[in-house]
């Protein structure tokens, strides 16, 4: 055979194997619960690193225009995955919404009762009387109560004000004495660049049965098991080298958008973010969800009691 006739093989069978591997990428649509920040980490590292692309995937991240629509996309079949929070996964299934929970990103609670550490609130019990800011309303009297419980102050005893989204400029101008739902990774970092020192009491050290604070969801009646299978091998994958490597992952996650996370909050949201990543995204805990799913169910912030074992299947 001439040499030329060999070249043109070798290239028809490239081409060939190129088409072969591009015809077998899956696509998948990720609707994240907000905008890329550093909790999204482990997907943005898999997206830059190319372990998406290794298990066969080719993963569309999205950013919703409402924070409130990721899980409800899914439950209607207009995107394969969206993160979203345990106590909302555990909310729409009691209302019957056809979802399963695919895999853990964020295995800590975030939110806190947050107050400065100025002397003025030294304790829970000294929020007695006074003024907490909240972002919305729902599941503060549960949470809230709960905590306050823990040291013998009810929950009538404290002012709840919804202060919108302004909870950080809420509590730093005095506004308010306390905030519900400043992030132990986001707020307390965003009033120190500020020049406040912020001091947080932790819900699952307060009586609240601790959760997951974001998770992965699919739909409950069409999801591809072989696809997340191997989108949580890519995400563990990017989780243990985030923590192997947290400087060089973190430079490689800012040349995901440069413009928008290439600034100091989230440097310092990272650092406080890599001690609460999922390291094994895919494993699973009932008892866990079932306890958390009591404590809704015994505060009336839901009508009816779902068990684990029903929503979160093993994909195989």
């Amino acid at each position: 055979m001439r040499k030329s006739s060999i070249l043109t093989l070798l290239l028809a069978v490239s081409t060939l194997l190129s088409f072969t591997a591009k015809a077998d990428t899956q696509k998948v649509s990720l609707m994240l619960d907000w905008f890329v920040n550093p909790n999204h980490g482990p997907i943005v590292i898999a997206q830059q690193r190319g372990y998406f692309e290794a298990q066969g995937l080719k993963v569309d991240i999205q950013e919703p225009a409402d924070p409130s629509l990721p899980a409800k996309l899914v439950a209607a079949g207009n995107v394969d995955l969206a993160i979203t929070y345990q106590p909302s996964l555990i909310i729409d299934i009691a209302e019957g919404l056809p979802l399963v929970r695919s895999a853990t990103l964020i295995a800590t609670p975030l939110n806190t009762l947050m107050v400065l550490d100025n002397g003025k609130i030294d304790s829970l019990k000294a929020l007695k009387g006074k003024k907490i800011g909240i972002a919305i309303s729902g599941s503060e009297e549960a949470i809230i109560g709960k905590m306050l419980a823990t040291v013998d102050v009810e929950y009538k005893d404290v002012d709840i004000i919804n202060v919108g989204w302004a909870l950080s400029s809420s509590l730093a101008s005095g506004k308010v004495d306390a905030i519900w739902g400043g992030l132990r990774n986001f707020e307390t970092n965003q009033l120190a660049l500020e020049g406040f020192t912020a001091k947080a009491y932790f819900p699952e050290e307060h009586g609240v049965p601790a959760y997951d604070e974001l998770i992965f969801v699919a739909n409950a009646n069409k999801y591809d098991a072989n696809m997340i299978n191997a989108f949580n091998a890519a995400i563990e994958q990017a989780t243990i080298y985030i923590v192997n490597h947290p400087q060089q992952a973190w430079e490689e996650f800012v040349s995901y958008a440069p413009d928008t996370l290439n600034n100091e909050l989230n440097k310092r949201a990272w650092r406080d973010t890599l001690t609460r990543f999922a390291l094994r995204p895919a494993a699973i805990d009932l008892k866990r969800y079932d306890d958390y799913a009591q404590f809704m169910f015994d505060n009336k912030l839901i009508k009816r009691l779902p068990k684990a074992k029903n929503y979160m299947p093993i994909f195989e």
